[in-house]
């Protein structure tokens, strides 16, 4: 098995990966940087996001495995102290009993930013959002193509539903079971008055469906994918779809998706 380790740099996850290759060798693993089946994630969820981001040309070849050096996250199946049975599982099948792993799939974002020096495009995984770097956002919302919307505030979210449980819950958004192909465009601090009005309310959009956000004047503007910033003052659009390709995640045993909601938000 061909793996590659990335860890958050902290003390405890780098003796956490030091532990994991030691017990990966021993079991004939061999470590590749450059075409790894299996990428693991040892600290946080923002770890996982930089280890998406690394390999994300070769995000078709790949599953991922979170090890999460606090409480467990919504991408971290593993706890520190499991490092051993997470090895086990992974060389193969000792008993009937043992489960089998599974591949889950989960949808991700294709993001088309225009500009006026040039296009560009990303893939994301949590969310995509567009903020104001010195006062409120003027932009046009279409939906395929039609106007839905003029809006003005502080900026607007797009997530997966994966990512809906991040920065898109804290504005009010729907949490979205991950199966669901589907983005989420939700508002960051609306101006709604006589004048100015918006829908005011998350809008989901099915994978067969597109938006697109014009910049209606002259702004420095604040585009960040997932965890990467990226200043902008000459944009012309982004246009926003559910992506082609998906991220997957390797499941040694069950941990299910409204199980990782309730041990995060409920306790």
């Amino acid at each position: 098995m061909r793996y590659y380790v990335l860890d958050r740099g902290d003390q405890l996850s780098v003796e956490l990966s030091e532990q994991f290759h030691k017990l990966a060798a021993e079991n004939g693993f061999e470590m590749d940087a450059e075409s790894p089946e299996i990428v693991i994630s040892i600290g946080g969820d923002g770890t996982m996001l930089h280890a998406f981001h690394t390999f994300i040309d070769r995000i078709p070849s790949i599953a991922f495995v979170g090890i999460h050096t606090g409480h467990l996250g919504f991408y971290a199946d593993w706890k520190a102290t499991e490092i051993p049975e997470l090895i086990q599982l992974m060389v193969g099948h000792k008993t009937p009993e043992q489960p089998r792993p599974r591949i889950v799939n989960y949808p991700l974002i294709d993001i088309q930013v225009q500009k006026k020096s040039g296009t560009s495009s990303y893939i994301c995984v949590n969310e995509f959002t567009l903020k104001g770097v010195d006062g409120t956002v003027v932009a046009q919302v279409d939906i395929n193509d039609q106007q839905f919307e003029m809006f003005r505030g502080d900026g607007i979210c797009v997530s997966t539903p994966a990512g809906s449980t991040a920065y898109n819950k804290s504005l009010g958004g729907a949490i979205i079971h991950p199966s669901i192909e589907a983005l989420q465009i939700t508002e960051i601090a609306s101006i709604n008055n006589r004048v100015f009005r918006t829908a005011g309310s998350p809008l989901v959009l099915p994978k067969h469906h597109h938006s697109d956000i014009y910049s209606r004047k002259d702004q420095r503007l604040l585009l960040t994918i997932d965890h990467i910033n990226h200043p902008v003052d000459d944009l012309i659009s982004v246009r926003c779809q559910v992506a082609k390709q998906k991220v997957s995640f390797i499941r040694y045993r069950p941990f299910p998706f409204w199980n990782r909601v309730r041990n995060a938000f409920l306790g």
